[in-house]
């Protein structure tokens, strides 16, 4: 069975986007393969999202170029938990998109993995190893064979980091539960109290338990905005005292008001490249 090609939609339109097969998906592992039509330059600012993502450049000469906290770089990237304000652009041919939940990424990237909001090189992290990643990337005939080298890549062993049973269950928690439960509900789960909770939670994932349930449960009303809903209608179904509330998070998470997150550019390619992230119709 071939790869999954599929055209973007308007907004995208000089871009194409593939997903894996079934058969290639791993546990806590979200990929997507894009490849611009065109020598336009892109600039995009891209959204929080509740995983650390790799952007893996492979373009032949100019490619993606990232704008951090008022620092630059070029090439393949790391990004941490809420990086803050981030714009990734540049003439980029193709590129691969991987998304770890934190729990897979302090495996996948080991020691020298830093998940809080961080910006930095896959060369800083990886070492010579993102080199020949890279290379063997571009060499790949297809976008299936390039998901199977990446797939290959991501189970390489590395220096680890170990995550607790416990913090990996309270975080899968959060997942499920779109950001509404508890702290002292999962403190209670796991037989932890509170405090033990945050701090081994927030030592192995880089980010507190508080908090990240509020950036799970913004990224759920962020694509309910994207896909259409009203500020209020998604204030409601994500859990949110009121539609003020809701303006308050969005514009912490990413600068931007509802109707600026709604017409984002970052997120009109989710249904074709992350169609399990899209919530499903409010009735």
């Amino acid at each position: 069975m071939p790869v999954t090609e599929v055209s973007s939609p308007p907004d995208w339109a000089s871009m194409d986007i593939a997903v894996p097969r079934p058969a290639q998906r791993l546990p806590g592992v979200s990929m997507a393969g894009f490849r611009r039509r065109g020598p336009a330059p892109m600039d995009i600012a891209m959204v929080a999202h509740p995983s650390v993502t790799l952007l893996l450049d492979l373009s032949d000469g100019d490619g993606i170029v990232y704008d951090a906290r008022g620092g630059q770089g070029r090439g393949s990237v790391v990004i941490g938990l809420l990086p803050g304000e981030l714009r990734a652009g540049g003439r980029v041919g193709a590129c691969l998109q991987i998304r770890l939940e934190p729990a897979v990424a302090a495996a996948v990237l080991g020691e020298s993995a830093e998940l809080r909001g961080a910006v930095v090189s896959l060369a800083d992290v990886w070492g010579r190893a993102a080199e020949r990643a890279e290379e063997r990337l571009r060499a790949a005939a297809s976008w299936d064979e390039r998901f199977a080298v990446a797939g290959e890549l991501l189970r390489t062993p590395r220096a680890r980091r170990r995550v607790d049973p416990e913090v990996a269950h309270c975080w899968r928690r959060l997942l499920r539960t779109r950001g509404r439960v508890r702290v002292d509900g999962l403190a209670d789960e796991v037989g932890w109290d509170r405090k033990r909770l945050s701090a081994r939670f927030g030592a192995q994932l880089g980010i507190a338990p508080k908090r990240a349930a509020r950036l799970v449960r913004f990224d759920h009303a962020a694509r309910l905005l994207a896909s259409g809903h009203t500020p209020a209608t998604a204030a409601t179904v994500s859990g949110y005292v009121d539609q003020s509330h809701l303006h308050r998070e969005v514009r912490e998470f990413t600068g931007l008001t509802p109707s600026g997150v709604a017409a984002a550019p970052w997120l009109q390619i989710d249904d074709v490249a992350w169609p399990d992230a899209v919530p499903a119709a409010v009735s």
